[in-house]
């Protein structure tokens, strides 16, 4: 076999992930340095590559947050309106697993610095909002929502404002994610805490406040 043929192949290989590369390199150096103050070479020499090779797959870094985005948060989105659609189970039960899976995938990895990413800068650049909103919040919102409706249909979950309990629920969980991503990277004393253990008790607190069966009596200060 010549040099040329077994070279190949890896070439191939090299070029296949480096979409993926330049997205991880990218959201790394988004959420250590902010996405204004990252430069788009910067961008290339942490992902190994030269700059027109960056240009090549993303034409704007605009574009690129675009990619890191959807490559993020699109997959999870649609793959728990999937298992919205297919799951037979309790109410209670689904909307844990969406949870604990959002956790897992999104606010415990990588993924959750997406999240300092918009709230610090996504005032100053109207598009990305604007495709944020489109591609995330409202396809998310919309699947939570649905999962609180299919309880109260089936009369799993007592009546609560659908869209107020939605940002009940993912809330606390994006407060983790931006702790994780802020104070949590900082090695100050009193920083740390145990992020599972709270997404555990959060999801048990919402589901005994969700349960039909439970009576809840609300309590008013004299």
């Amino acid at each position: 076999m010549s040099k040329t043929q077994s070279t190949a192949p890896t070439r191939q290989r090299r070029k296949e992930a480096r979409p993926q590369e330049l997205l991880d390199a990218a959201l790394a150096l988004f959420v250590e340095k902010g996405f204004a103050a990252t430069r788009s070479d910067e961008v290339a020499v942490r992902a190994g590559v030269s700059k027109g090779t960056l240009y090549l797959y993303y034409p704007s870094k605009e574009e690129l947050l675009k990619a890191v985005i959807q490559q993020n948060l699109g997959g999870v989105i649609a793959e728990g309106a999937g298992i919205v659609e297919q799951f037979e189970g309790p109410s209670a039960e689904l909307l844990a697993m969406l949870l604990r899976m959002w956790w897992a995938r999104v606010g415990s990895s990588p993924a959750g610095g997406i999240h300092k990413i918009m709230m610090s800068e996504v005032r100053n650049f109207p598009e990305i909002a604007q495709f944020y909103r489109d591609e995330v919040i409202q396809p998310a919102s919309d699947l939570l929502v649905r999962t609180l409706r299919r309880g109260v249909e089936r009369g799993e979950f007592r009546p609560l404002p659908y869209e107020e309990t939605m940002h009940a629920l993912i809330a606390p969980l994006i407060f983790l994610s931006l702790h994780k991503n802020s104070f949590g990277a900082c090695p100050a004393e009193g920083m740390d805490l145990d992020p599972d253990r709270v997404v555990e008790v959060h999801i048990e607190l919402m589901l005994n406040g969700l349960l039909n069966e439970r009576t809840i009596t609300t309590t008013k200060a004299p």
